[in-house]
């Protein structure tokens, strides 16, 4: 990854962008924080690695299950009595 100083980053932009798309992320620093700059593909496919590693399917494919293909959630009875409630 190749390291930019702010200022150079937007002297040297479109260049600085040609060096994301074709050597990966670059980091551009400013006042003590450390940017990234990477591609709209490189993006994804971090996320998409990250969504697998975590649960082997995405979030978006879980939500769209049927509810009798996703997880069945019982909730346990008390086993208390039931106690009176005044609206007054």
């Amino acid at each position: 990854m190749a390291s930019w100083k702010a200022t150079q980053a937007k002297a040297q932009f479109s260049a600085m962008l040609d060096r994301a798309e074709t050597e990966g992320p670059q980091l551009v620093q400013r006042r003590n924080k450390t940017f990234v700059v990477l591609t709209q593909d490189e993006l994804e496919a971090k996320r998409g690695r990250q969504d697998q590693e975590e649960s082997g399917q995405s979030l978006w494919d879980f939500l769209r299950l049927p509810p009798e293909d996703g997880v069945d959630i019982e909730f346990p009875r008390l086993k208390s009595k039931a106690r009176w409630v005044d609206f007054e």
